[in-house]
């Protein structure tokens, strides 16, 4: 499997870096990018060839990786769409349908959509993936093992339940680390300094994450057993449930829903 990624940006970073050390070979990954100090990078950090020009960058590739901006991917589709011939293309922008895509590659529909979050730039990403009828289960299989270098994938069999899954984990990580400087200013106030600060905050949600990860038990099974009748985390919790914190989480996540749904359609007007 060749693969070609247009655009040279984090995301593609984190995945060329991933795939490298899952075995893959930078002879079977090349890179097109506009700007010169970007393609001298890709080469430098990863061995791979970078070039400008995109008819170069996808002649002879079997996967074709879209990973430019949002803003950039209509153009982007317009120009690749009459260099398409039995291609598998992965779509990681992010609101963009697939609809629209397939209208900008004119009809091409051998298309997989991918959401990675931004943990993918250490190799612990979750991605959803969705997948039009169009693309094999050979194809299907090239997409998974594309995303799987940079963290664990999941298939929706309904595109719109991106949407929910870029609400949930896409924004996710900055939920946490909003948890985390709660925890952190809380822990400073109390008198402990920022350093420590910061290593109880961190490793604090490490910890509780990856119990969670290996426990077979529901995470409310785990919250409970962590809350003592009297003790203190029972003292936290019925505050927290005072002020509504888990409801105003939901709102949260609803929002962010809402504004995915939107920006699918702005994107998609060009």
């Amino acid at each position: 499997m060749n693969i070609t990624f247009i655009g040279g940006g984090n995301m593609a970073s984190a995945l060329i870096g991933g795939m490298l050390q899952q075995g893959y070979s930078a002879m079977q990954i090349r890179v097109v990018e506009i700007g010169a100090e970007g393609r001298e990078k890709m080469t430098h950090d990863f061995g791979v060839a970078s070039m400008a020009d995109l008819a170069d960058g996808v002649r002879g590739v079997d996967v074709i990786v879209l990973a430019v901006k949002p803003q950039q991917l209509a153009g982007v589709a317009q120009q690749l769409a009459p260099l398409l011939t039995d291609h598998l293309v992965i779509s990681i922008a992010a609101g963009i349908r697939t609809r629209d895509i397939c209208r900008w590659l004119g009809g091409y529909a051998q298309l997989v959509r991918a959401m990675p979050n931004t943990p993918a730039l250490v190799r612990a990403a979750v991605t959803g993936l969705y997948a039009l009828p169009g693309v094999s289960s050979q194809q299907k299989q090239h997409a998974q093992d594309i995303l799987a270098a940079v963290g664990t994938v999941l298939w929706l069999e309904r595109e719109e339940l991106l949407d929910a899954l870029t609400a949930v984990s896409g924004s996710g990580p900055a939920y946490v680390f909003y948890f985390i400087e709660a925890l952190q200013r809380a822990a400073v106030e109390l008198g402990l300094d920022a350093a420590q600060a910061r290593q109880l905050g961190i490793e604090t949600f490490l910890g509780a994450a990856k119990l969670a990860s290996q426990s077979e038990e529901d995470v409310s099974t785990l919250r409970a057993r962590v809350t003592s009748k009297g003790g203190t985390t029972e003292s936290a919790v019925q505050s927290m449930e005072h002020d509504g914190i888990g409801s105003a989480i939901v709102r949260a996540i609803y929002a962010a829903h809402e504004r995915a749904r939107v920006m699918g359609d702005d994107l998609g007007k060009e």
